[in-house]
């Protein structure tokens, strides 16, 4: 995919806060001061930013850990991981993570949390180690604007259908011989029925898509895959993508309510780390 196009506009929303827009439909850099943002002073602002451009992303602002925390508890419920860990290790290295196979499936297009009631509201990454030889830039897609852009056709054709998703669709994009009990293990995640079109609490509409996506209620299965594969070549069109290659010490905040995302590939032996926080859902699916 080709690189993001050149900053649109900048603009001065306080002395200490300044945002780029880095494309057009997504995504958005702002500069301020750590301490400021520690401080929760922007906090709405940034908020009000996330739903309407769906990433944002702080260059080099080298939060530590601690930092890291605070800094998304001013933007909302803290949600911790199931195992109680405040700070997630996002890597492929399982001597840094035990799960780490897991995330193979990140290298796909997907929402975190479709299996979920409530989906997380957002996602915080910190890069703290690069790939040693390369890879491993992550991208990003406007489900909003994906849906917006749809012809009246499409909308009218897709607007009532459901979505069966499924946790153990993913292991078929990374490893299409699965053994048994392997895959039985992810089918212990479980299954959910979800809208195609998720009208959210605002009045905005978005698309679920992904590769949790299995297929479409009482569709026959031809049909139900070349809708899904077709929706999802739509959301994914350079227009509705940034995709953002990272430096150590960026942060970056995506809307997981509105957006798609995905690693690009990369060495699992290359050492890259980033560090995740999430804040916790606030409206279902449904």
């Amino acid at each position: 995919m080709p690189p993001s196009p050149a900053p649109q506009s900048v603009s001065d929303t306080t002395d200490t806060l300044k945002t780029v827009d880095l494309t057009p439909r997504i995504a958005t850099a702002i500069h301020a001061d750590k301490t400021a943002l520690l401080s929760g002073v922007h906090a709405a602002e940034l908020r009000d930013l996330l739903e309407q451009r769906g990433v944002l992303v702080f260059p080099q602002i080298g939060f530590t850990d601690s930092e890291h925390i605070a800094f998304t508890k001013t933007l909302g419920t803290f949600a911790p991981e199931r195992s109680g860990e405040e700070v997630y290790n996002v890597t492929l290295d399982t001597a840094v993570n035990k799960q780490a196979d897991y995330l193979k499936g990140s290298l796909y297009w997907h929402i975190d949390g479709t299996m979920n009631e409530v989906p997380i509201r957002a996602s915080l990454l910190s890069s703290k180690v690069l790939p040693a030889d390369g890879g491993g830039d992550t991208e990003f897609c406007n489900t909003y604007a994906a849906y917006d852009d749809l012809s009246d056709e499409d909308k009218e054709r897709v607007e009532q259908l459901r979505v069966m998703h499924s946790a153990w669709n993913t292991l078929f994009y990374y490893d299409p011989e699965p053994d048994y009990r392997t895959l039985r293990r992810m089918m212990a995640i479980g299954d959910r029925e979800l809208p195609l079109v998720w009208t959210h609490q605002s009045g905005r509409k978005s698309l679920v898509l992904g590769c949790t996506a299995r297929h479409v209620i009482d569709t026959e299965f031809r049909e139900s895959v070349d809708l899904l594969v077709r929706l999802r070549d739509w959301a994914t069109q350079p227009q509705f993508v940034y995709r953002h290659s990272w430096s150590v010490g960026d942060l970056v905040i995506w809307d997981n309510t509105g957006t798609m995302h995905r690693a690009t590939p990369y060495n699992p032996d290359s050492g890259r780390l980033l560090h995740r926080t999430k804040l916790e859902g606030e409206e279902p699916f449904e």
